[in-house]
């Protein structure tokens, strides 16, 4: 790299950090400056301002205000005192954030839950967010009475339901009494004990390898998240960021909101995700940014091609998880000026920016910047599904390019806290203690990463995704990388399932394909792609793959029905050494179980 070429790099990267770190400075743990005060600052600021817009109607940011205080005083009147919580149950709604902000305006804790649960997962959700009220509507009402009612012995407390929209049976009408609120604040005195380390909202985790846990959102986590991104970004006021992410979920419902709210920029805000409209509504809408999770992307980049593709008034993307491959269509296909990167976990403490965007890297800690920022690799033991410990017992830092899990530094500082599940159990399983000096203690993401020696970080794997196979560590995302650039390849899983008599688990990989998806082409991708003990032996073409809400791959079903045709009813394939990819037949799936076939 010349001299030029370096100076710029260091210098888009240090402006992004700076103008980041700008907007976060003040935030204390121990402060009485709660998110809530963030927000009505911005609504003082930009009263006249449209905030967001949803589905034909908006809020200007003194309507959002107002809402929000109708719902502090509906609350108020169900005798909730801060500490408290209320289950938030809903899709993306104009009222969504007016919610959860008039909720902590008097110190209750707003539970976010995933709309799209039903049944033992939702009621698993319920149970954690220790609530005595829960909020619906027409599209999710339904959904909460039949869990309520057939797991009501497992939980601990009554719950009351509430709904915005059409009267239930089973609920109170929640905005016929909203309509008895007044506008006005409630008084600052009822959250003057509270101070930002308390707990503002729930996240619950997506689970993609078993039941959600709710993750404790404190007030400054909030605000690491809203203010962070408001810097990040550089949004203005004249900036519109469409968000079609769940607001139950932190990149949408607090980076994004972040971003907008706290700049006086404002919010296109749609229910859901849809491929085929993505572009018709930013044009539409005049957005200038979006949010994405990298799988949405791909999404983007599977649709046909067509002639208005590049237009827009797009300046910026930002989200995360964005493969290197897609990141390109963005930028050339779609002509997406800028995307900014970053890693961050809901309940953790590590928070990665790529501001100069170097494709594939998902952050950056310049080396001459490492003392500031206490984020580590260490070298991970795939057998043990755990950080390594050498002879004296501590962990070791991994070299440039070498695999290790990312580990953040837990301490008392806003950027460094770590305030865990609320499930105690869980919050303990990931603190790593004793890493690298007796008494300091560790924040595990579960995310194996790679550092170069310019201090960009670059995704390999989940712990857990990553298994043994032939004596050798598979990397998932790896394997997926190489299959998606197959012929015919739209989407892919890679997972590892369990061989009677076999060490370790074979490879498998569900896929989404074209019509005419040839697997004798894929084959020869595989097997010029990848070594040996990495190549899929099983292959399982699906017309869809089961994602969570915010595009995360559930994976715990496939892993289950492996490649036994009387569970599977996709296609299924084996790879024989000399035939290529075979159809799986019942009798040769009971010779791979017999241990008749050879690998």
């Amino acid at each position: 790299m010349s001299p030029i070429a370096w100076l710029r790099r260091e210098v888009r990267y240090l402006t992004g950090l700076i103008r980041t770190l700008l907007r976060v400075r003040t935030i204390a743990p121990g402060s009485p400056h709660l998110i809530c005060d963030d927000l009505e600052a911005a609504a003082d600021r930009w009263r006249e301002r449209t905030a967001i817009r949803f589905e034909g109607a908006a809020l200007t940011y003194g309507e959002m205000d107002a809402l929000a205080n109708r719902f502090a005083h509906w609350a108020l009147a169900q005798d909730l005192k801060p500490g408290d919580a209320v289950a938030v149950f809903l899709p993306n709604r104009l009222d969504y954030l007016p919610l959860w902000w008039g909720l902590t305006k008097v110190g209750v804790v707003a539970a976010l839950i995933n709309n799209q649960l039903a049944g033992a997962a939702l009621a698993h959700c319920l149970e954690e967010s220790h609530a005595s009220h829960a909020v619906t509507d027409d599209a999710t009402a339904g959904a909460f009475a039949e869990a309520y009612a057939a797991h009501a012995p497992g939980l601990t407390r009554p719950m009351r339901q509430w709904t915005l929209g059409s009267a239930h049976p089973d609920a109170t009408d929640l905005t016929a009494d909203l309509a008895t609120r007044g506008g006005d604040r409630p008084p600052r005195g009822l959250r003057k004990d509270l101070r930002a380390r308390d707990t503002a909202l729930l996240i619950y985790t997506s689970g993609t390898t078993g039941l959600p846990k709710a993750a404790r959102i404190t007030h400054v986590r909030a605000g690491l998240y809203m203010r962070g991104f408001a810097g990040a970004t550089g949004a203005r006021p004249s900036d519109r960021i469409y968000v079609t992410l769940p607001m139950y979920h932190a990149t949408g419902g607090l980076c994004a909101m972040g971003a907008a709210l706290l700049n006086g920029a404002s919010v296109n805000l749609r229910v859901g995700f849809s491929a085929s409209r993505f572009w018709d509504d930013v044009r539409d809408g005049e957005a200038t940014m979006f949010v994405y999770i990298g799988e949405l992307c791909r999404y983007l980049a599977n649709q046909p091609a067509g002639p208005l593709d590049g237009t827009h008034r797009l300046r910026q993307a930002f989200g995360n998880g964005l493969a290197r491959d897609v990141w390109a269509t963005l930028e050339e296909r779609f002509a997406v000026p800028r995307i900014l990167e970053f890693y961050g976990a809901t309940e953790g403490n590590v928070s990665l920016f790529n501001f100069d965007g170097k494709r594939g890297a998902l952050g950056r800690v310049a080396p001459y910047l490492k003392s500031l920022f206490k984020v580590e690799l260490v070298r991970f033991d795939a057998d043990a599904q755990a950080p390594a410990r050498g002879p004296d017992g501590f962990c070791t830092p991994v070299a440039p390019d070498e695999v290790g899990e990312c580990v953040g530094v837990i301490a008392s500082g806003a950027r460094t806290e770590y305030a865990g599940y609320v499930n105690r159990i869980d919050s303990d399983k990931k603190v790593l203690e004793d890493a690298f000096r007796r008494g300091d203690r560790w924040f595990l993401t579960g995310d194996l990463m790679t550092r170069d020696r310019d201090g960009y970080f670059y995704f390999v794997d989940r712990v857990g995704d990553t298994f043994r196979w032939k004596g050798e560590n598979v990397s998932t995302r790896e394997v997926a990388d190489v299959l998606l650039t197959a012929p015919g390849v739209k989407e892919a899983i890679v997972y590892g399932v369990a061989v009677p008599a076999q060490d370790g688990r074979a490879g498998m990989a569900a896929l989404v394909v074209e019509d005419g998806f040839d697997p004798a082409a894929l084959r020869t991708r595989v097997e010029s792609g990848l070594p040996t003990y990495a190549q899929p032996l099983f292959l399982r073409l699906t017309d869809a793959l089961e994602v969570t809400g915010t595009f995360k791959p559930r994976k715990i079903d496939l892993t289950e029905e492996g490649f036994d045709p009387a569970r599977v009813r996709d296609r299924l394939y084996f790879h024989d050494r000399d035939g290529g990819y075979v159809p799986m037949t019942t009798d040769l799936s009971a010779r791979i179980a017999a241990g008749a076939v050879r690998f």
